[in-house]
């Protein structure tokens, strides 16, 4: 698959310290170990997150398995998506993402009074061939966190997820299964980064 060329930052300006690994033992444990890490991450209200997939199949299949958490706001994109609800979207998800730094900010002063749709982690499902279009116009999504469901096995791929959906004090799970050691040990030295196992306690790094 072709990747746009976009204008993005360079791998090095997002720190080092926050790209993160969680070993699979088995595939079919995948799908369990990702609605644990989401299960986890609901106890921060209005946490933004993007999960990354690398084909319409592992988004529909995460989409099902997720739908059912009360405590996720879900938005799928996929290649035939509307145009209008692609860019409701992209809008309500950074409009997330800025309450959510409102929030932050407020954390070390006054309350931060939130709705109760607020209160929901809010989360985009997303292939690679429908992340946002920055050579297009589109704006980065800035998530504080972005998990790639699918190891990329390229540099750029890496590089274009990051760009596209991370913010950049945000931080990346990276699923590894198996024999996919190899490939994050690759992308680790062909991307310059250190990809370190994540802590048992996902609150460590949230």
């Amino acid at each position: 698959m072709a990747i746009d060329a976009v204008e993005s930052p360079s791998l090095s300006h997002f720190s080092q310290q926050r790209h993160f690994y969680v070993a699979v033992d088995r595939l079919q444990y995948k799908m369990v170990t990702l609605l644990d890490l989401l299960g986890m991450a609901g106890d921060r209200p209005g946490l933004p997150m993007v999960v990354t997939c690398s084909s319409r199949d592992e988004l529909d299949a995460v989409c099902s398995a997720v739908s059912g958490l009360p405590f996720i706001s879900l938005a799928p994109l996929y290649s035939d998506l509307p145009e209008a609800d692609r860019a409701s979207v992209l809008e309500n998800f950074r409009q997330a993402t800025t309450r959510w730094n409102q929030k932050v900010s407020a954390e070390s002063g006054a309350d931060c009074d939130i709705g109760k749709d607020e209160q929901k982690t809010h989360m985009i499902v997303v292939t690679d061939a429908c992340l946002p279009l920055i050579s297009s116009g589109e704006a980065p999504i800035a998530a504080h966190v972005l998990i790639n469901f699918e190891l990329p096995t390229k540099k750029e791929t890496y590089t274009r997820r990051m760009s596209t959906c991370l913010a950049s004090d945000g931080f990346v799970i990276n699923m590894v299964v198996g024999g996919e050691v190899v490939t994050l040990k690759s992308l680790e030295e062909n991307s310059n980064l250190v990809i370190a196992e994540m802590p048992i306690n996902i609150y460590e790094i949230l």
